[in-house]
């Protein structure tokens, strides 16, 4: 099923103007009549437009979501049942130092996490979603082949070692052919990973109709769960599969993932028939691009003081995917030049003679949705640093603990991220269920919460779990001294983790979805993949910073008389002077975001008028296509 473009049918008294499955029959006899319509579409009474030339078909729907659900659940399956144990797999099987390790690591996820910027960009201006994500699959089929192929053939890593050997600094490393192909197939499960995480939810959002309201509780409803489901299913990898890759077989271990993935292609391409197909606008970027140079052009003008959108300022009927027109504002007053109207601006169709002299309130309005955005990103890569520590150095902590679980079992050192992942499974269907609902009532917030203060709580989580961290360390590290044990194993139970895991459990509950929400519905209609990318940009920026602090705290806090704080063996090393850093940011990060999150100003908060009339400013907060619930005013 496609969304085709088509002209619309024209008669000399009527026009049908048809969205998803319904039809309503518009009477343009009347010029009064379109004026009027025009007049509350600028006023922002009547911001829900569709393009009339085009006509939807009914949405895939709850129908199309198994299948998108299904392909992004194995893609992460694939990808996290990688790096749940990866830390172990570079350590043990690479031989790698731990500094080594977690670098190699944090890197990976930075360019695996930026990769999605570039993907919803090819997405959204040349290909659309569905070719990218068919493509991206193949390329993550690919990367996990030959990752895996590292672990099955011995010519693909370096020779086996003994942990007493270890201890000595007696394994032979990996040669630079090895490391290669390993690297190799990092590199395409980044390209995967590009192209299938921006797209996914937004192709999964096109599947519903956002004028109806089944549409819009579909949507509501689709965030938590496509959350929740493939984090459940994640349980399974980091608990069987990373089971089977520490005490059985690496090479099982990587090929169940690499089977999960062959079968989420085998899925996607199942429900080629059933999705809603929406074809690619061209690049979105040039429209921004436009407005800087505007506004830049006009920078001497001087805008009157009383806005009067008609006849003033350029606004033309939307076009193409985007369905809401969105009011002018007052906020970053200085760009609304580039929409002013001067002489032989015009043609004489009512167009715009020169699109880089003069731009559309719409183009100035989405360019300033996107200038509000950037502060709270960056204050979202901090608050994220303390989760990227989860695949390292939790690690780290759990192989110096005792791991067993009766005389038999010993419990995997990548698998105690279990029990974020629990926390999320439980939290996310109690909150959107039953929390939400109670919140509702008192906050009159259809959401329970805005979207940054949901993004704020997690922060505090975060923070919270980095102090929890860095004295479960410490006290873990005076157990190891004072109980020496051969391989540095404190005789404390692998269980003591747990708080600061749950933590971070509440941090991704909150934070996470928070900036998924919040990044879809902020940015423009047609940029939705780009501002889902975005989220995954927080991620390495935050993998990225990691590495940075951990090269620069190696090398700074080394001395003479003592190791540094990240040493090999952390037993020596002060990891909780680590966490304690990270937790120190952390607050510094909070303040920052406390004073972003007051000034910003939601997608649709229009403030028409002089700045210094407050008795003109409205609120415009149902101006979002993809509304999920009303957000307060920052």
């Amino acid at each position: 099923m496609a969304v085709n473009d088509h002209n619309r049918k024209q008669s000399s008294s009527s026009s049908w103007l048809c969205r998803s499955a319904s039809c309503f029959q518009i009477v343009t006899s009347s010029k009064a009549s379109t004026m009027e319509k025009e007049q509350k579409q600028r006023d922002g009474k009547d911001l829900p437009v569709l393009n009339a030339t085009t006509t939807r078909k009914r949405p895939g729907g709850w129908k199309a979501m198994p299948f998108i659900i299904g392909n992004e659940t194995f893609e992460r399956l694939a990808t996290f049942g990688l790096l749940a144990n990866f830390m172990v797999y570079l350590t043990r099987e690479f031989h790698m130092d731990q500094v080594s390790a977690s670098n190699v690591i944090n890197i990976w996820s930075g360019v695996t996490n930026f990769g999605p910027l570039v993907g919803a960009f090819i997405s959204d201006a040349y290909v659309g979603r569905f070719p990218t994500i068919a493509f991206a699959s193949l390329a993550s089929l690919l990367g996990m082949v030959t990752v895996t192929m590292t672990a099955w053939m011995t010519q693909l890593h370096p020779p086996p070692c003994t942990p007493q050997q270890k201890e000595l600094g007696q394994c032979k490393g990996s040669t630079t052919a090895q490391l290669g192909v390993l690297l190799l197939g990092l590199g395409f499960l980044s390209i995967g990973s590009g192209g299938i995480r921006p797209c996914s939810i937004p192709f999964g959002v096109d599947q519903f109709d956002p004028t109806t309201d089944d549409g819009k509780k579909g949507i509501n409803s689709f965030f938590n769960w496509y959350y929740t489901t493939f984090t459940l299913v994640l349980l399974f990898t980091q608990t069987i599969v990373v089971y089977i890759q520490d005490s059985v077989s690496w090479s099982i271990g990587f090929g169940i993932p690499t089977l999960c993935m062959f079968l989420s292609i085998i899925f996607f391409f199942v429900g080629t028939n059933i999705y809603v197909h929406v074809k690619a606008e061209g690049s979105p970027l040039s429209g921004l691009a436009q407005v800087f140079v505007a506004a830049y052009k006009k920078r001497r003008i001087q805008l009157p003081a009383d806005v009067d959108v008609d006849g003033i300022f350029y606004d033309p009927p939307l076009k193409g995917a985007v369905f809401t027109k969105l009011p002018l504002t007052d906020h970053f007053r200085f760009l609304n030049k580039a929409a002013f109207i001067q002489e032989n601006e015009l043609k004489p169709d009512g167009t715009s003679s020169n699109q880089w002299r003069l731009c559309s309130i719409q183009q100035v309005e989405e360019l300033k949705c996107i200038v509000r955005i950037i502060p709270i990103w960056i204050s979202c890569i901090i608050s994220l640093t303390s989760m990227t520590q989860q695949g390292t150095f939790t690690v780290s902590q759990a192989l110096k603990m005792d791991r067993h679980l009766g005389p038999h079992f010993q419990i995997p050192a990548g698998s105690m991220g279990v029990i974020s992942l629990i926390i999320i499974g439980l939290w996310l269907p109690f909150y959107d269920r039953f929390l939400v609902p109670a919140l509702r009532k008192v906050t009159k917030n259809e959401g329970g919460i805005s979207l940054l203060q949901r993004i704020g709580i997690g922060a505090v989580f975060s923070i919270l779990s980095m102090v929890v961290a860095g004295l479960v360390e410490r006290v873990r590290r005076a157990s190891a001294i004072q109980n020496p044990q051969p391989l540095g194993v404190a005789p404390m139970s692998v269980m003591w983790l747990a708080p600061q895991l749950i933590l971070l459990g509440f941090c991704e509950a909150f934070n996470i979805i928070g900036q998924i929400e919040f990044f879809n519905r902020q940015f423009p209609d047609h940029m939705r993949s780009i501002g889902n990318s975005l989220f995954s940009c927080s991620f390495a920026g935050a993998s990225y910073l990691s590495s940075l602090v951990v090269t620069i705290v190696h090398h700074v806090t080394r001395t003479h008389a003592h190791p540094d704080w990240l040493t090999n063996d952390i037993n020596y090393g002060r990891l909780d002077y680590f966490y304690f850093l990270i937790a120190g940011m952390g607050v510094l990060n909070l303040i920052y975001f406390l004073y972003c999150a007051n000034r910003y100003r939601y997608k649709g908060s229009a403030q028409i008028g002089d700045d210094r009339d407050d008795s003109h400013h409205v609120d415009h907060d149902h101006a979002l296509v993809l509304e999920l619930s009303n957000s307060n005013k920052a």
